[in-house]
């Protein structure tokens, strides 16, 4: 695999710094430790180090040459609110943290590669180093937005990744248009009439009328959203009652809704609230929704992601280069740099049969530091490419 001798030589130090910020997992907005580490690195190899943007952000600036050209690089660095059962040396200390779904290795990559360029610096331009937090659920791409992220480092496109357990080491998954749903959360909440459960006929019971809006809600997307769409609603928590004998008076239905189209989106949030209302109505129940729009599809600039498979196949070949496959209706707050600059999100694979294959959020997960160099060097042959010295 062409992967650059330097970067090459770097992966025992890399897996170093991986395995170190696995060990010391942070929650979204709490990226300290992780923020602290990154900075000094940076500010080590003679990169401009600017910390504060969505709490424990920070971007890293290198710039080389007059050309006026600018590239930004993103990783995400927190982790997830989870037990770490990899059962490695290197397992997670904080228990209820862990880093489950890749971050430490998205940071890494991200690092090692700034190093390479600092070294090297056979570019012509600028390169901002996005270090975000608060990816999972936190909005933290969101966050640097807000505190001026494209306004004080403008850049001309923008490039992240993340690993997939599920494709082979060495492959790079580059395709147009959306990759990832929109992920937004819906909360219902019954109010019916309590009573003893001998006597249902004097109340009014909120989890009989929440188990009718919970299997109605299927018949949403069986039945209401085009078969060549694509949408999901997954109601994951159900929460009623407190004894076995008595019919309590509320309960509460949270859940997740993912969708790749705002009209799709919007049809979701009208027929899950007029479908819960109605369904509260028919049996006297006051029903109440939340329709919490969270990260927006995840879409892929054309000329941009031609671009970007371009670059990959520098580093894995083109022939392992996947230009061609369906959407994932995961979310990634990715999507808010991507409705700010052009760009393209890329999917990496770590899976050499024997480690990488475990799911992401899963509690045996564990980044495959093999990727690290492949990931590095993809980053450093997208900023040699499209700001090229000469």
């Amino acid at each position: 695999m062409p992967v650059p001798n330097r970067l090459a030589d770097l992966q025992p130090e890399m897996a170093e710094w991986r395995q170190d910020i696995h060990q010391h997992p942070e929650l979204g907005y709490e990226e300290r430790r992780t923020s602290d580490l990154v900075a000094a690195k940076l500010a080590e190899w003679g990169i401009e180090v600017h910390r504060g943007l969505g709490a424990t952000g920070l971007v890293g600036v290198l710039r080389n040459g007059d050309s006026g050209r600018s590239v930004g690089l993103r990783a995400d660095m927190d982790c997830l609110p989870m037990n770490d059962e990899s059962g490695t040396p290197y397992a997670s200390i904080v228990p209820g943290k862990a880093h489950a779904c890749g971050h430490d290795g998205h940071t890494t990559m991200l690092l090692g590669a700034a190093k390479y360029l600092a070294e090297t610096r056979n570019f012509d331009g600028t390169v901002h180093f996005i270090f975000q937090p608060a990816e999972e659920g936190g909005a933290g791409a969101r966050a640097m937005i807000q505190d001026g992220l494209f306004n004080r480092f403008p850049c001309d496109k923008v490039f992240g990744v993340h690993n997939d357990p599920n494709m082979k080491l060495g492959e790079a998954a580059v395709v147009a248009g959306p990759v990832l749903a929109a992920s937004d959360r819906v909360n219902i909440f019954i109010k019916g009439v309590g009573g003893h459960a001998a006597r249902p006929h004097q109340t009014v019971d909120p989890i009989v009328v929440g188990a009718q809006i919970i299997v109605a809600m299927q018949a949403i997307v069986a039945r209401r959203v085009d078969p060549l769409d694509s949408a999901v609603i997954s109601l994951c928590q159900f929460h009623a009652g407190s004894a076995s004998n008595v019919i309590p008076e509320t309960a509460e239905i949270r859940g997740t809704v993912r969708t790749l189209r705002p009209g799709t989106q919007n049809e979701m949030e009208r027929l899950i609230t007029q479908t819960a209302k109605q369904i509260g109505a028919l049996n006297d129940a006051e029903v109440t929704v939340e329709y919490v729009r969270g990260y927006p599809p995840t879409v892929n600039d054309e000329a941009e992601t031609e671009r970007a498979a371009l670059a990959a196949a520098k580093v894995v070949g083109n022939e392992r280069v996947i230009r061609k496959r369906p959407p994932n209706m995961g979310g990634e707050d990715f999507s808010f740099m991507l409705l700010e600059r052009p760009g393209c999100f890329v999917k990496l694979g770590q899976d050499d049969g024997t480690k990488g294959g475990v799911a992401l959020h899963n509690p045996k997960y564990d980044f495959n530091d093999a990727l690290l160099p492949i990931g590095a060097g993809f980053f450093a042959a997208l900023v040699e490419q499209e700001m090229p010295r000469g």
